[in-house]
């Protein structure tokens, strides 16, 4: 085997069924799989061989893909199969368009299904590398029941594929399935499509008879050559909502494990998931039900809680995310503490060691080293500098019902509990404003600010009483 490949390489991704057993009116490989639909996982592992072209068959629901690529930014050669007649005829009807692209008759062409979302790109570039003109993923497993089975003569050399329904007593305890991903030289393929027949039960043209086709020519280099998958889970596919609950599970056991052997301890791993990509330091703890989406960076000795949503957020070293915390695009500095129930909104950046507690709300806030927002407030728009303390029930009055504004506190300040700061609005260095205040002006460096209303105490108070 070759330590690279060296032939053009192009990709067929089949994706114009139905997929009537999900019971839905999304495309079926765009229903999710932690949290990227199933051919995004498809197109990412094929794109890392640097493929001259990608061609996605299309037919049912052909706009949903499409729409969906173009806003995720995908290079794709859309193939329209009007009529559904089985995958070698989906494929046939890709030919044009690679003959459109330059494809050589030595270009090696990879076919995949678009539900089978968790082949390795090393797998895949295994087959493109096999130097005969026909490579064979299979995968051997313990039931095989409603699987092609692999035949071979007794050299070992694979004869071609027998569907279940049409194999023999001793075929069925043949343990060695087809996967129908395979690769072809582009010639050999344009040769043997024609030959395909439709002699079957569903009047369709199936690609496994390429096998068998290949190995009638008995010619060394059309030979099908076989590598097996190194995962069961790569292999797999999905055609119902119960196969794709599986493969979920099955990608964040993986993806659990592979944290821990790094040196992540996770809680259960049975509870967490990763709809997105997680970098983790030394010494981080995870609890159970931590969601991770996007691209999340945690320092090191990082604590996370239980019932916690991370989405694209950086955390450094030393910090305890406490439990039910909600946290999206947001950056959080070493030694902070945030939480419990805490709701750290996009835009929000905490300096080393601040601090947010229980039912604090921020968004878009600068919060300085050391400044704490500790009970059942919101912060928007704003900057905070560094020891300043804000009191429980603090709201930054950011909006005026078209334009937000902001509000810019100095170092060292302390807000009294159950004040509104009306943004624009600055408070400097030192200040002071008692509780209760409702801040329509500037407050100068040290000053004490004071605005609410005086108390009006009325003795012998009746109070009303309901009119019959």
């Amino acid at each position: 085997m070759a330590d690279h490949i060296t032939q053009d390489i192009y990709v067929i991704v089949l994706a114009a069924g139905k997929g009537t057993r999900m019971k839905s009116k999304l495309h079926k490989v765009l229903h999710p799989l932690a949290g990227k639909p199933m051919i995004g996982h498809v197109l990412d592992n094929v794109e890392a061989l640097q493929p001259k072209g990608i061609f996605v068959i299309v037919g049912h629901e052909a706009q949903q893909l499409k729409d969906w690529a173009a806003e995720d930014g995908r290079q794709i050669t859309w193939v329209h199969q009007a009529e559904q007649l089985g995958t070698a005829h989906a494929v046939q009807t890709a030919l044009p368009f690679l003959n459109e692209t330059g494809a050589k008759p030595s270009s090696k062409v990879l076919i995949i299904s678009g539900d089978v979302p968790l082949t390795q790109t090393s797998t895949f570039k295994s087959l493109c590398q096999v130097q005969t003109e026909f490579s064979l993923l299979t995968q051997v497993i313990d039931n095989p029941h409603g699987y092609g089975r692999i035949l071979r003569d007794e050299n070992g050399v694979v004869t071609g594929i027998v569907e279940e329904k049409d194999a023999t007593s001793e075929q069925r305890a043949v343990k060695e399935i087809n996967t129908n991903v395979m690769v072809l030289n582009k010639s050999l393929l344009e040769e043997l499509l024609p030959k395909v027949s439709n002699n079957n039960a569903q009047q369709e043209y199936y690609l496994p008879d390429l096998v068998g086709l290949a190995a009638e020519k008995n010619e060394p280099q059309s030979r099908v050559e076989v590598i097996v998958a190194p995962n069961d889970w790569e292999v797999q596919g999905v055609n119902d909502r119960v196969q794709l609950e599986a493969l979920e599970r099955l990608y964040q056991r993986n993806y659990a494990r592979a944290l821990m052997v790094e040196g992540v301890t996770i809680a259960d791993a049975s509870r967490i998931d990763i709809r997105g990509e997680l970098k983790a330091g030394v010494d981080c703890t995870l609890d159970i039900n931590v969601v991770i989406e996007g691209k999340v960076v945690l320092g090191d000795n990082v604590k996370i809680g239980q019932n916690v949503r991370l989405k694209n957020v950086v955390i450094g070293d030393n910090v305890e995310i406490n439990a039910f915390c909600d946290i999206a695009d947001a950056e959080i500095a070493q030694n902070c503490n945030v939480g419990p129930f805490a709701r750290v909104r996009p835009g929000s950046k905490l300096a080393e060691g601040a601090r947010l507690g229980n039912f604090v709300e921020t968004k878009n806030a600068v919060i300085g080293e050391g400044a704490k927002i500790n009970h059942l407030s919101y912060a928007g728009d704003c900057e905070i500098g560094r020891e300043t303390n804000i009191g429980a029930g603090t709201i930054f009055c950011n909006y005026d019902g078209v334009n937000k504004h902001k509000t810019i506190i100095g170092e060292g300040v302390f807000i009294g509990s159950n004040s509104s700061l009306v943004a624009p609005l600055n408070i400097a260095q030192g200040a002071t404003v008692g509780a209760g205040s409702t801040l329509t002006q500037d407050v100068p460096e040290s000053a004490l600010a004071v605005a609410r209303a005086k108390p009006r105490i009325i003795n012998g108070w009746k109070r009303p009483t309901k009119k019959n």
